[in-house]
């Protein structure tokens, strides 16, 4: 099984377990959690994202969000690529004011700081009643819409309020010059047939961001996509904690 059929598999196995894990992603449960004083799932959650992202970036979009293997689903409706530039900067906002958000009820709320993994959980299950239910098919919808709209996974690109995790992460982890998974490119290979290109479903322009050396892009999930694609084995991964003298 090549990397790729390993990757939309586990992406697809992440968007069925999805009814089970919503919560642990939830972005109100922090804030209700947090008026209490709690330590829930989704803080949890969040903060071993950051921590992963220092070492592999947004690998986790690539092989592993719910989110990201319906994103990848809903191509099927919109193949096209989304409009970026600016675009991509929504996320930032809408993830300082949460962030904002979360900050001022914790200096607010009242009580002894506890952790509690499975708040407002049955049994550390998400979805088991019927408004449960509701909930996660209108997140289905809020990821469709956009989709449908701007194109492949245009939610990640504007609105996923996970993504500044692993990216803020990465910055981190290269300002530490940590050993960090990236995608290292050898220019001089590169024949110009846009393969990497057609077959990014960040819609990245490869060969342009790629041209010093390596893809440093933070909307790069680092799926490998454009690394199978290449028959002349331009890209590669590489661990390293080496930092280019330019930034793209």
């Amino acid at each position: 099984m090549t990397l790729q059929k390993i990757r939309r598999f586990l992406l697809i196995f992440s968007m069925l377990l999805f009814p089970i894990t919503i919560w642990y992603f939830s972005p109100y449960l922090i804030i209700m959690a947090a008026w209490q004083h709690i330590i829930n799932g989704s803080f949890i959650t969040f903060t071993l994202m950051f921590i992963f992202g220092m070492f592999f970036g947004r690998l986790w979009c690539g092989f592993l969000c719910p989110t990201g293997g319906m994103g990848e689903c809903f191509e099927r409706f919109s193949p096209k690529h989304p409009k970026q530039g600016w675009r991509n900067y929504i996320k930032y906002g809408i993830w300082l004011v949460w962030i904002s958000g979360i900050i001022v009820c914790h200096v607010l709320g009242k009580g002894d700081y506890t952790i509690q993994p499975f708040f407002m959980t049955d049994h550390g299950i998400s979805i088991s009643n019927i408004y449960g239910y509701v909930i996660y098919y209108g997140i289905i919808i809020l990821f469709l819409i956009p989709a449908i709209i701007h194109g492949k996974r245009a939610n990640c690109h504007y609105i996923c309020w996970m993504a500044p995790f692993m990216i803020l992460g990465y910055k981190a982890g290269r300002l530490l010059h940590l050993p960090q998974l990236r995608i290292k490119s050898k220019t001089e290979k590169c024949t110009g047939c846009g393969k990497c290109s057609r077959v990014c479903p960040m819609s990245l322009e490869v060969p342009k961001i790629a041209k010093l050396g390596e893809i440093k892009n933070a909307e790069c999930i680092l799926c490998g996509e454009c690394i199978s694609a290449c028959g002349n084995k331009v890209l590669k991964y590489k661990i390293t904690n080496e930092n280019l003298p330019k930034h793209i």
